[in-house]
């Protein structure tokens, strides 16, 4: 039985570089579908392509306008290979309109030499960690990862006079259950609530209007990651002037880094 995930993100091609999609109202947002399925969707635009070769390891996705619930395309194009790389554009088109952008590099790996420097962030175990309960007449999305806070919970309803820390550590899995692979990671890097959020307790008008993620781990230590919990950490430097950044880190259960990216988040007031 497909997942759900893969029934939202699923593509019909319409010749060559076209391929047809859907918002699936199971990870429907505030105001239309959320960013992560767009940018997996994308994503899969490009690694689905009978000339695409080796994996994904970067991908940036520039949210250009409001995607609604309605049916879209997807245009692909080859920029550039070479021996290792491939450089891919995608671009999402909606009511005669250009509502997302995305880059993506597609590389072949090899072995070489390797160094993990940097540690895994501190956190309880899963069992230990506080577990989002469903939410009803929200953001549909919410209900389709499990997420169990560490440390960096929202506290709605915190004194505007008391700001909280932007930094959350948590673990993150799809609900239900699905194997992870580059697809849902891409996902998984916008499945973090967007900073302002954790701030200031409060909702307010606020949007991603860019969307960069690093894949560090190949394909086979993503795939063995399996069902398990994903480790997440995110954190903030500056709000400013209608814009904030938003910076995060996806952990395997066994200590290694998949993926970092970064996002631009637009903010009303």
């Amino acid at each position: 039985m497909e997942h759900i995930f893969d029934t939202a993100t699923a593509l019909k091609s319409l010749g060559p570089n076209r391929y047809a999609g859907q918002p699936d109202p199971a990870y429907g947002n505030l105001a239309g579908p959320f960013g992560g399925t767009t940018s997996a969707t994308l994503l899969r635009a490009i690694l689905e392509h009978p000339k695409c070769r080796g994996q994904a390891v970067n991908q940036s996705v520039n949210f250009c306008a409001a995607i609604g619930n309605e049916a879209f395309e997807i245009k692909t194009k080859l920029i550039r290979e070479g021996r290792y790389l491939q450089h891919w554009n995608a671009e999402l088109h909606q009511s005669g309109e250009v509502r997302a952008t995305a880059h993506v590099v597609t590389a072949e790996r090899r072995e070489t030499f390797s160094h993990h420097s940097a540690p895994m962030p501190q956190a309880k175990p899963p069992s230990d960690c506080t577990l989002v309960p469903e939410l009803s007449g929200f953001s549909e999305w919410l209900n389709r990862y499990e997420f169990l806070f560490s440390s960096g919970e929202v506290a709605f309803g915190a004194s505007a006079k008391s700001l909280s820390p932007a930094a959350t550590t948590l673990w993150i899995r799809d609900r239900p259950n699905r194997p992870l692979d580059a697809l849902s990671l891409a996902a998984m890097s916008d499945a973090f609530f967007l900073r302002l959020l954790h701030v200031r307790g409060a909702l307010a008008p606020m949007g991603t209007v860019s969307l960069m993620t690093h894949f560090l781990a190949d394909e086979a230590e993503i795939a063995a990651q399996g069902h398990q919990p994903v480790l997440g950490h995110a954190d903030a430097i500056r709000f400013h002037g209608n814009f904030h950044d938003q910076h995060m880190q996806l952990w395997s259960a066994d200590g290694k880094l998949l993926a970092t990216g970064s996002q631009l988040v637009w903010f009303k007031s």
